[in-house]
């Protein structure tokens, strides 16, 4: 596991979530999801890999968008898909 990551100099202002309400892609799709996440790189909203459909994996793999934080209440921390650690 990295302890640095280069991505997040990369970072601009932070985007808007595609949406307040859940998972973009579950929403569409009549799913569920355990946590949500945003990415850093578009404003995507997803899910966790602890829920079913795994979006926010799957949205790095299509996109390669690297970083992603916690949408949950309360947290903050940001995590780099490529680096494979906590930023």
């Amino acid at each position: 596991m990295a302890t640095t990551c280069e991505h997040v100099a990369e970072l601009g202002p932070e985007p808007a979530p595609s949406t307040l309400e859940g998972c973009e892609d579950c929403l569409a799709a009549g799913g569920r999801w355990v946590h949500l996440r945003l990415c850093l790189g578009c404003g995507k909203v997803a899910c966790c890999d602890s829920s079913p459909a795994k979006h926010a994996s799957k949205h790095f793999a299509e996109e390669g968008h690297p970083i992603i934080r916690s949408f949950e209440p309360g947290e903050t921390w940001r995590w780099c898909f490529v680096d494979d650690t906590i930023v």
